[in-house]
């Protein structure tokens, strides 16, 4: 009987179920006194409060703040990485002479720079746009460094005895290679470009969504407050669901979305 209603029942509507159950929760808890309802209000009034926000303009101006550092920084993260990656993967000497440097800097927590951009910018935007740009860089840069090296040696040394141009073998024979990698690289920076412009609006004080929640936590406006945490959330969604769909239209022609097999 289970079995069969997995089958009729969509993934979409088991997503649907799922927040339904912890929108229930989430009202049923602090009702019945379990959370205190000064630190978590119930659902109904999280989402009465996020609608009473949806009707202020302070609120669209900091998701239109927000959404900007988000959009700057991931594209120069992409610009950068892509433009970086193809040109380090396609000589084995700068891949050598690199492969040190990238492991060394790509684990560091990009909140450890807070002083540092602090520092140098100030708390303006472009404090968090180095956060941003740092962290998603490195994103995109190992994709595109795996997706050079991936490409097929027989396909690039026959493009080398035709004695196709650098720019002709970088358009036909390694990028087509490279592009899911960078695809890839896309969708991940993106989830991380959201989480570092939040982290440095909460943190830094750079206008958008996260200096809204630290204003609504710090006045003790704690509706306010998750109702603005739900906001990010659903924006989280929504830019993977962007980022997806970029990533379908952009490798239309690739097996893994026509669904054919490898």
């Amino acid at each position: 009987m289970t079995s069969r209603v997995r089958r009729r029942l969509p993934g979409w509507a088991w997503g649907l179920a799922g927040v339904a159950t912890l929108l229930a929760v989430l009202e049923a808890v602090p009702r019945a006194g379990v959370v205190d309802r000064r630190f978590l209000p119930t659902s109904s009034d999280i989402l009465g409060t996020l609608v009473h926000r949806l009707g202020s303009g302070e609120f669209w101006t900091a998701l239109g703040q927000t959404l900007t550092t988000w959009g700057a920084g991931l594209g120069i993260a992409l610009t950068a990485g892509v433009a970086l990656g193809v040109v380090i993967g396609m000589a084995p000497f700068l891949r050598a002479a690199t492969a040190s440097t990238i492991e060394f800097l790509r684990p560091v927590p990009s909140v450890a720079l807070i002083p540092v951009a602090v520092l140098l910018f100030g708390t303006g935007r472009a404090s968090t746009l180095l956060l941003v740009v740092y962290a998603s860089f490195w994103q995109v840069l190992v994709q595109v460094l795996s997706g050079v090296q991936d490409v097929d040696p027989v396909a690039s040394d026959t493009a080398r005895s035709y004695r196709f141009s650098l720019w002709a073998r970088v358009r036909t024979v390694i990028w087509p290679t490279t592009l899911p990698y960078a695809m890839t690289g896309l969708r991940l920076a993106a989830s991380v470009a959201l989480i570092l412009t939040v982290t440095g609006e909460l943190l830094i004080g750079t206008p958008g969504l996260g200096l809204l929640i630290s204003r609504a936590q710090s006045s003790g406006a704690v509706a306010s407050m998750y109702a603005l945490v739900v906001v990010t959330g659903l924006l989280g969604v929504a830019l993977n669901l962007l980022a997806r769909a970029v990533e379908a239209r952009a490798l239309f022609w690739h097996p893994s979305i026509r669904g054919e097999a490898p």
